[in-house]
């Protein structure tokens, strides 16, 4: 597992908030950005062998390792998200294990809150797959070496 270490940026996003609404909590209601962008398809819990691990937030945590594996080769990082999508299987294992999710995104993500939104569907293509989480990330244009576009 590669964790994304923060690449040092120039400002192609922000969060937007309009005015009197409350902040919200671990995730932004919308974001402004510009620049290259990377589109991340659905990533759920396992790992590069296809292996599942045990559990709601081990699968959480893969996931979004995933994510950061896949912002590395595009020569990202997680601050460079702006949108994410969280699927899950079970709404109530997701609400009971909120702690435990926010620790393990802390880490890999760090303190980056996009633009989210959380759907409960009734499965996932992989039958063993309890969370699916796609994403985009927008560069600043200056960050982008040539031989990546």
């Amino acid at each position: 597992m590669t964790v994304a270490k923060p690449i040092p940026s120039l400002t192609s996003q922000r969060s937007v908030l309009p005015e009197g609404w409350p902040r919200p909590k671990g995730f932004s209601n919308g974001m402004l950005a510009y620049g290259p962008t990377v589109f991340i398809g659905g990533q759920i819990g396992w790992d590069v062998a296809g292996r599942f691990p045990d559990g709601f937030v081990p699968q959480v945590r893969q996931a979004l390792a995933n994510i950061c594996d896949i912002l590395v080769q595009a020569g990202a990082g997680p601050e460079h998200l702006v949108r994410m999508t969280w699927y899950v299987t079970d709404m109530d294992a997701y609400l009971g294990a909120q702690k435990e999710i926010g620790a393990v995104y802390r880490e890999l993500i760090g303190p980056h809150y996009p633009a989210m939104a959380l759907v409960q569907v009734v499965r996932l293509v992989e039958p063993q797959a309890v969370v699916e989480i796609e994403a985009t990330a927008v560069l600043p244009s200056e960050m982008v070496p040539p031989s990546r576009l």
